[in-house]
């Protein structure tokens, strides 16, 4: 009988594309898959037809800690009785039910660590609130001996806070026949496609808008969407900057591939961001699409063997000014970046990180 595999996550799975290839690659090599998340608003669009089994649970809450609660219980409850032969954490914030699951199934028990949780601002700012993740993740992260996470940095961060053994396999973007066909550029299309939270720079992002003879697309939500579309209005910038909230991973594919330039802004506060190396670096790698980036260790690691970034030092209204103006002026510069592109997204791809995720399912199982 082929061994499932139950995933749980704290967000809609619609618009979760690791977790989509993750589960998608598993299917594809004769695993079961559950993917179960949830949905916080009414109006959600209905699920995606996907080869793996999925699962959305309404919450009500809005955020805080009763969003917590109600995610973790609805998880918990609503997957108490399902079949599966081991149950994978996506972050912190479904670790406990994740964990309480497999104790009480006696399954083996993952954890997928796509950052340092306690890291990052919007929990380590807040005394309270990171205190009380602090003391979740002492308490049930040395549970989880078995897990992955999307870089060396993190790997090893895990390993020196926990003795935790971590894999490492990154959220690249899946290599596809038809990337060899090149989108033309809307040569005054900015992009900035993930979170929208508090330290992704965002607020330098609209600020620079007033000086740059450009449009710009933002794609997601997050904590700090409604302030930064006040933000937006504040400066009379309606006109040159579109919010699209949530787009489906197809739809932003083709976004991005349109793109001339990609926004990687995150800001250096908290360890977590400081060694992150987010999901857009490659997506605008396998789009072609130039990035400004910040000069951190994994962003720096990659562009050292693949120049696809211009790598700001010190994130400034200025600074995103100067890159922006100098990618769209320096032709040369900037066919220099789109043809790393092509180089560095034969090595940083889904298809080799599949292998790993892969064989550390198969290493799992092995002994059963």
């Amino acid at each position: 009988m082929k061994k499932r595999i139950l995933f749980l996550i704290g967000d809609d799975p619609n618009y979760d594309q690791r977790m989509q290839k993750i589960c998608s690659s598993l299917v594809n090599n004769n695993y079961e898959v559950l993917l179960a998340g949830i949905a916080k608003t009414k109006n959600v669009k209905p699920l995606i037809s996907q080869s793996f089994e999925q699962r959305r649970f309404r919450v009500f809450s809005k955020t805080g800690f009763l969003l917590f609660a109600e995610v973790n219980f609805r998880l918990f409850f609503n997957l108490l009785f399902t079949r599966c032969d081991a149950i994978c954490a996506i972050d912190l914030d479904t670790i406990m039910p994740a964990y309480f699951l497999s104790v009480i199934k006696g399954k083996k028990r993952i954890h997928d660590a796509h950052e340092l949780f306690c890291e990052m601002p919007s929990v380590a700012l807040r005394p309270r609130i990171h205190k009380f993740w602090k003391r979740v993740e002492k308490t049930f992260l040395p549970k989880f001996k078995n897990g992955y996470t999307v870089n060396e940095s993190l790997a090893k961060e895990y390993n020196t806070m926990y003795e935790l053994s971590y894999e490492v396999i990154m959220n690249a973007a899946v290599l596809n026949q038809d990337d060899k066909i090149e989108v033309e550029k809307d040569n005054r299309l900015l992009l900035y496609q993930g979170a929208i939270q508090a330290g992704r720079g965002i607020e330098y992002i609209i600020q620079a808008m007033t000086h740059l003879d450009a449009h710009l697309v933002i794609c997601g939500k997050g904590d700090y969407f409604e302030e930064a579309k006040r933000l937006t209005s504040a400066l009379g910038l309606q006109d040159k900057i579109e919010f699209k909230g949530y787009v489906l991973p197809a739809d932003l594919k083709l976004i991005t591939q349109k793109a001339f330039i990609g926004l990687n802004t995150t800001l250096a506060e908290g360890k977590s961001y400081y060694l992150s190396l987010s999901n857009r670096t490659f997506d605008y790698m396998h789009a072609l699409t130039p990035q400004i980036a910040m000069d951190l260790p994994e962003y720096a690691h990659i562009n050292s063997e693949f120049e696809v970034a211009l790598l700001i030092k010190e994130l400034s209204v200025e600074n995103i000014v100067s890159s922006v103006r100098l990618l769209m002026q320096d032709e040369a510069l900037y066919n220099r970046l789109q043809q790393n592109c092509k180089k560095a997204r034969l090595q940083y791809n889904w298809q080799h990180e599949e292998k790993k995720l892969i064989s550390f399912y198969n290493h799992l199982f092995k002994a059963d």
